[in-house]
């Protein structure tokens, strides 16, 4: 009896056991700014070019946004300290060859729950009051589990035998403002949840980066990763890594590792006795140099975390040594906390920080003050926005910096420009109209508490600017168009009167009221025509602030004039353009895949059913056109130079990449296609020729 009792418990035990719910892995992509970074539920930045990467097509860390320069193969969080005067490390990731997986050594979080998401922003579906930056991930995760749980078995963290007893909230956060859309914020709450003092305690952020172009040279082998140089800002508290002969012209930016700040129980960093900052690099699993191995085990990371490189008195050498291309890896450090009791709680904050490099006609190679210039403004920024309230940045709320009157320093302000407008664009036949509301003139800025709208700001893009290089198009935008208040003596007093309607006007299905309007008048059809719109303040001359402009980025439209969709085909019969078509047309770029080639499909009903045939009546491929919802997706073309989620396009129009429905790159000669709109079953036939 007694012992089927304890079978019974058993099983039951077990069965209790396994109904606890599995261990997620969870990543997102930033998307608010102008760094698109991989972060996981794990506080894992970066993808390792794997897995997500390869899969959804995620970048690792991309910027500027759509340029295909990556910046990192992967990062993570640190911890460690003396337990019961052993040495402990909880390592959130390391310098692995492919990166993050299930029961990896080195990747000793784990966590039950997915990635969170919300925005400060009230235009964006994710908006929320609690939120920080314009697009907050957030999660919760452990270091105090020894093994992965699954749906059906427990997975061992390989060498993870000491577990430090950690609960850690995580939050990223990035911004879409011109002046701080180039990191990524990663804050981290650490609490001790277990039941022993952790002595000693130190906290680090580990990043493994890469700066390459990935258009010119895709993720592979040990040519792909060796070619970064390494650096430290000691006055900055800040690692950086650049390419120092990689894909030169190519990859002409810099990723900083920047400690922002911490608070021990609500206490500054700034004013904990002996805390400091310390740099490691290493070279990728080298174990025999004595200054740049690979640490290994416990013991030897947490060396690392209590010892900096620049404190060494051959330290010139060593920054001298670095410089050099190589395949190594950053560790920035703080530290220590003497004892962190149970129930203690850090929260300590780190960037990821990407500028363009200034060379001025210097060599790659070269890595000066002058170079790092966008570098340190940028870091400077990201540090502003962790100070927040605390203005002079000395740990301590001082008379006048309470803003929200709280009694205690907010962190993560910026101070705003007014609201990106509420756009609408309408595409048509040789011409774009760009329509707008009248929400950024009711933005109160955060930090003066005004409403201090002055203007709008139009952009475009010249033609072809995108068969000329596919790394920012924010860099192509030019003003076409500005209007400041009149009768304020700032700026150029034009007024608003230019581009306000007589009337506002309203569009089905969208709740938005417009008040303005600029028409671009004959544009090329087919080609593709960026177009911004930002809004800019009045500046803040108490706070010693230019005049702030919401970002280029967070409102741009890709858009392909052409014709509008028809009922039926009231306007004619469809045709193809160019036609003929002669290979690589101009419109094309520098891609040399037979994927990114596109000829247009014209003068088509709002539903349709392309069918592209041979001479001879062989089936070539098959489009299927709806106005309401095509974004291009189905053409490489779109993808590589342009950006589904952004392209706008006239509705009667549908570009196809001149590849067979299996794929096959299609012979020159005559083709024939025939348009049956879906409405009616009626057909119409045309023809078009392919010359190589």
């Amino acid at each position: 009896m007694k012992k089927t009792s304890l079978c019974f418990f058993l099983i039951v035990g077990c069965l209790s056991a396994w109904a606890q719910p599995a261990d997620i892995y969870d990543e997102k992509v930033t998307s608010a700014g102008n760094v698109a970074a991989t972060i996981s539920n794990l506080g894992i930045i970066g993808n390792s070019f794997s897995g997500s990467y390869n899969l959804q097509g995620f970048p690792s860390c991309e910027f500027p946004v759509g340029s295909g320069i990556e910046h990192l193969f992967e990062g993570g969080l640190w911890v460690g300290g003396l337990v019961n005067g052993e040495i402990a490390v909880t390592t959130g990731a390391i310098d692995d060859p492919s990166g993050y997986s299930t029961g990896k050594a080195g990747f000793e979080y784990s966590s039950k729950e997915r990635l969170g998401e919300m925005s400060s922003l009230r235009t964006e579906p994710t908006f929320n009051p609690t939120a920080i930056s314009h697009q907050d991930f957030f999660s919760t995760f452990t270091d105090t589990s020894t093994f992965i749980k699954t749906a059906t078995s427990q997975i061992p963290i390989s060498g993870h035998l000491r577990p430090l007893g950690l609960e850690v909230e995580f939050r990223s956060l990035n911004w879409n403002f011109p002046f701080a859309n180039f990191f990524v914020i990663l804050n981290f709450k650490i609490k001790n949840i277990g039941n022993d003092v952790i002595d000693s305690m130190y906290f680090a952020y580990w990043i493994d980066g890469v700066i390459r172009n990935t258009n010119i040279t895709p993720p592979g082998g040990t040519a792909f990763y060796n070619k970064g140089g390494n650096g430290f800002i000691d006055s900055m508290d800040m690692a950086y890594e650049f390419d120092a002969i990689g894909d030169v012209g190519f990859t002409d930016s810099y990723v900083g590792t920047k400690f922002l700040g911490a608070e021990y129980n609500g206490v500054s960093h700034k004013l904990i006795p002996n805390f400091g900052i310390n740099f490691n690099t290493w070279q990728f699993r080298n174990s025999g140099d004595p200054l740049f191995f690979a640490p290994n085990t416990d013991l030897q990371r947490y060396n690392k975390m209590t010892f900096g490189l620049q404190k060494l008195a051959n330290w010139p050498d060593i920054e001298a040594t670095i410089n050099g291309a190589n395949n190594r890896s950053n560790l920035i450090s703080a530290g220590p906390i003497r004892q962190f009791m149970p129930g203690d709680e850090i929260e300590v904050a780190f960037a990821v920080v990407c500028a363009k490099r200034v060379l001025d006609g210097k060599p790659a190679a070269v890595n000066n003050d002058d170079q790092r210039a966008n570098l340190i403004t940028n870091a400077l920024w990201a540090q502003t926005a962790y100070d927040g309230e605390d203005a002079n940045a000395n740990g301590v709320l001082d008379f006048g910096e309470d803003a929200n009157k709280d009694g205690q320093i907010t962190r993560f302000i910026l101070p705003a420009p007014p609201e990106i407008p509420s756009t609408r664009v309408e595409v048509g036949d040789n011409k774009i109209d760009v329509y707008w509301g009248k929400n950024s003139e009711n933005s109160i800025d955060p930090i003066s508490k005004k409403k201090d709208f002055e203007g709008f700001r139009l952009y475009k893009t010249p033609v072809g600017f995108d068969i000329q290089s596919v790394q920012s198009i924010d860099t192509a935008l030019i003003l076409v168009g500005q209007w400041d208040s009149a009768g304020n003596s700032l700026f150029f007093d034009t007024g608003l009167g230019a581009i306000r309607l007589e009337e506002p006007v309203n569009f089905d299905g969208d709740t938005t009221t417009y008040y303005y309007r600029y028409t671009f008048e004959n544009v090329s059809n087919g080609w593709q025509h960026g177009i911004a719109l930002t809004a800019f303040d009045t500046g803040d001359e108490v706070n010693n602030l230019q005049s702030l402009e919401s970002s280029i980025t967070g409102n741009l439209f890709r858009t392909f004039p052409g014709k509008r969709a028809n009922e039926g085909f009231e306007n004619g019969d469809p045709f193809v353009y160019p036609n003929p078509y002669y290979g690589e047309a101009a419109w094309e770029g520098i891609s040399s895949f037979e994927e990114d080639r596109k000829l247009y499909f014209a003068n088509l009903p709002s539903q349709c059913e392309i069918r592209i045939y041979t001479v001879a009546g062989d089936l070539v491929d098959v489009l299927e056109h709806d106005a309401a919802t095509y974004d291009g997706s189905d053409s490489r073309w779109f993808s590589t130079y342009a950006n589904p989620e952004d392209n706008a396009f006239a509705g009667g129009e549908h570009a196809w990449d001149l590849l067979s429905r299996d794929n096959q790159i299609i012979a020159r000669g005559l083709y024939l296609f025939v348009v049956i709109d879906e409405a009616t079953g009626e057909k119409r036939k045309g023809k078009f020729v392919v010359i190589k």
